[in-house]
């Protein structure tokens, strides 16, 4: 296996391209690697009462619009967030996924979802009583998505 890096200076955001012939057990525990250090490493402020908290993403369940206020939920809290959704989108970790249009779930602590073809489907956490609605648009995409996880 070779290992190659570029440096580029003109870059605005680092990627990582791997190149195989065949996608094999080493193939996949290099991916799962990076995409835990990822979402390890990011942080975000959130705020409650008057304090500001400093969150990893990967304690985040989900994100949704309430009016103008965007709420961070964990597996018991709910917290302020002074993001946008779509600079959430922009800044979180590849888990974290768009289900509506004013939801984003980490689909790492997704433990259902009930699939509805007429109307939003019904997505539940892990240890939490919390739950939110994935519109038919993203139904789909999260089904993939999540495919794709559990088979890596």
């Amino acid at each position: 296996m070779k290992i190659l890096l570029e440096v580029d200076d003109n870059i605005i955001e680092s990627e990582i391209i791997i190149r195989c012939r065949e996608i094999d057990s080493k193939i996949v525990n290099i991916q799962k690697a990076i995409n835990s250090i990822d979402a390890e490493k990011t942080t975000l402020s959130f705020f409650k009462d008057d304090k500001e908290y400093y969150l990893f993403a990967s304690e985040i369940l989900f994100f949704e619009t309430d009016g103008n206020i965007i709420y961070g939920h964990t597996e018991t809290e709910t917290y302020r967030v002074k993001y946008r959704l779509n600079q959430l989108e922009s800044i979180l970790p590849s888990n974290f996924m768009r289900v509506s249009k004013s939801a984003i779930v980490n689909i790492d602590h997704i433990f259902s979802i009930s699939y509805n073809i007429a109307s939003s489907s019904l997505v539940q956490f892990y240890k939490s009583h919390k739950q939110i609605y994935a519109s038919r648009i993203y139904a789909k995409e999260l089904k993939n998505k999540l495919k794709e996880r559990r088979s890596l």
